[in-house]
């Protein structure tokens, strides 16, 4: 667990380190979809020297399994994944959803909800990360707003605790740069796990 943890660390200092280029390469009107955010910060990664020489950082990464008779099985795809020393079984799995969206009519949705149910409902359900004792959300704030992001995704798992399997409350961890950090702890089928949450604002 605790090589986990501190791979999801080194993880985030890179994201952190060219995140603003990631950003600077979208574009601002329309606002980017959720999936342009991630590729823009997959490819940032990719050609980033100081993540390379750590990690491999996969966009839509599909995990490989095996089934009773040996054969070979795929799982649905991940967001994200950092993959190190080259082996696809041993890897963080990073979900990404954007938060605080804004409309037109000066209304924002925070999609806190969606963030619970379409995210961190998938590693729960054991369709991300299933043989792994980590899971990681990461949360593209569009406003910047991290407080009222923060507020809306507690209050979203609130309402979802029994299905979440939810044990105790979210623990904030140390931010790393502008990436604001929080753990919640699960149980999923009788086995525990741990989710790694961090919140990147969008407008930095």
């Amino acid at each position: 667990m605790a090589e986990f943890r501190r791979r999801d660390s080194l993880f985030l200092r890179c994201v952190i380190r060219i995140w603003r280029t990631a950003v600077a390469r979208l574009p601002s009107n329309p606002e980017p979809e959720e999936d342009a955010i991630t590729k823009a910060l997959v490819d940032a990664l990719v050609v980033d020297e100081v993540a390379r020489r750590r990690f491999y950082c996969d966009y839509k990464f599909v995990p490989i399994g095996w089934g009773p008779k040996g054969e070979v099985t795929e799982d649905q795809y991940i967001d994200m994944a950092m993959i190190v020393g080259n082996d696809r079984r041993t890897y963080l799995a990073y979900e990404c959803k954007k938060l605080n969206v804004p409309h037109k009519d000066g209304a924002r949705r925070s999609q806190a909800g969606d963030y619970v149910k379409d995210g961190m409902m998938r590693f729960v359900t054991e369709k991300y990360a299933k043989d792994l004792p980590i899971g990681c959300m990461l949360g593209y704030v569009m406003d910047g707003d991290m407080k009222f992001a923060r507020a809306s995704i507690n209050t979203a798992m609130v309402s979802r605790r029994p299905a979440l399997g939810l044990q105790g409350q979210p623990t904030d961890v140390s931010p790393i740069g502008v990436a604001r950090r929080f753990v919640t702890k699960h149980v999923r089928n009788t086995r525990r796990m741990e989710m790694r949450h961090a919140l990147l604002p969008f407008v930095v």
